[in-house]
């Protein structure tokens, strides 16, 4: 089966590194908050472009963090989609606000600037946009809304490790950036993680506070906070494959080249670009004539396409209270779009065989 990701190959493509990457933190007896997390936060926030970077558990406890740093709690309300992973609404709900959910610009994919305006409220505090699929998100169009009506803007870049948006990596745009490091992400780990990162020093050290109980000092709280730590283990092995990301991404890029050139008049509708904005595929979507039908017929032909997301959150049940009558492009975008198999260990005769089976199903139909 071809996959649509596969971390085991990224895992075995840079195996010796990696593995002595964990030798190095197994031998050396710190797990938890210790050098390699040091090292790789700046790494990270290095590469990003901004000052600090705070490692937490997952990418979920990045935004929760971020927003509960911000002030943002009971009552407040903070603008996002409803066309995403479901973690970002969950972590807007974790600090007890409320998720005000609008719809998507057509064929990006990502939040539609021009329905901002109409849902700020007294009690909106912050805009999350989600640069989804690996390509950012109108960031001009929403920093100067967030600058009118002073609100916060932190960008998820959950699916959007080196992208950039008019020559700025995605996460140094914002007040903040959130990132996961979940295995498929483009850049993965072999469990979970995540990062803040951020220019403003004093939110920074409130995060730091944030992700380990309050301490300033061991076994003493200064504020509440929670338990989300990154561990060694997982800023060693981020910190081999941070060497590696931009030629990964280059991978990426150049199957995308091969998908968009073979593709078009299969019955598909291929990703857009940005002009001013570096996509870099983490997950390939296209919008397909009978979709479903598509799905089984490639599974039958060994391969794996998903699809990214299935139901809005806003029709998901724990979440139909953020139900709204204007999200048309979100419920009909869930109906139409795919993933197909992006990676960077794809190989030439992998891609080709996507390309066949898409052709064989036009054929067929």
């Amino acid at each position: 089966m071809i996959l649509c990701a596969n971390p085991k190959a990224q895992y075995l493509s840079h195996k010796g590194e990696i593995d002595a990457a964990i030798s190095r933190v197994l031998e050396g007896g710190r797990y938890i908050l210790g050098e390699e997390v040091t090292a790789f936060e700046e790494e990270f926030s290095r590469y990003i472009g901004v000052r600090n970077g705070v490692g937490v558990g997952s990418g979920t406890e990045a935004l929760h963090i971020a927003l509960a740093a911000s002030g943002i709690g009971d009552g407040d309300e903070v603008i996002t989609v409803s066309h995403t992973a479901v973690a970002t609404v969950t972590a807007i709900k974790q600090t007890g606000a409320n998720a005000v959910l609008v719809d998507i610009e057509p064929g990006y994919y990502t939040l539609d600037p021009s329905k901002i305006e109409k849902v700020i409220t007294s009690r909106t505090k912050a805009l999350v946009p989600v640069h989804l699929y690996g390509q950012s998100a109108d960031l001009s169009s929403i920093l100067q809304i967030a600058q009118k009506h002073k609100l916060k803007v932190i960008e998820d870049c959950a699916q959007a490790h080196g992208a950039t948006y008019t020559g700025r990596r995605v996460g140094s745009i914002g007040d903040m950036g959130c990132f996961s490091f979940y295995p498929t992400k483009n850049l993965g780990a072999i469990g979970d993680g995540g990062m803040i990162v951020t220019n403003d020093g004093e939110l920074a050290g409130k995060m730091r506070l944030l992700r380990e109980y309050g301490w300033k000092e061991r076994y003493v709280s200064h504020i509440p906070g929670w338990n989300s730590r990154l561990d060694e283990m997982q800023a060693a092995v981020l910190r081999v494959k941070l060497r590696h990301l931009d030629a990964d991404n280059r991978k990426r890029q150049k199957i995308a080249e091969i998908y968009d050139s073979e593709l078009p008049g299969e019955g598909l509708m291929t990703p857009l670009k940005r002009t001013d904005s570096e996509h870099v595929y983490h997950l390939y979507v296209v919008k397909a004539k009978a979709r479903d039908e598509m799905i089984r017929h490639l599974k039958n032909n060994n391969v794996q396409a998903s699809i990214h997301y299935p139901v809005p959150i806003h029709l998901q049940p724990a979440y139909r209270e953020h139900g709204r009558s204007d999200l048309k492009e979100t419920e009909k975008t869930a109906g139409e779009i795919l993933s197909l198999p992006i990676h960077p260990e794809l190989s030439s005769s992998e891609i080709q065989l996507v390309i066949d089976a898409i052709r064989r199903f036009k054929v067929s139909n």
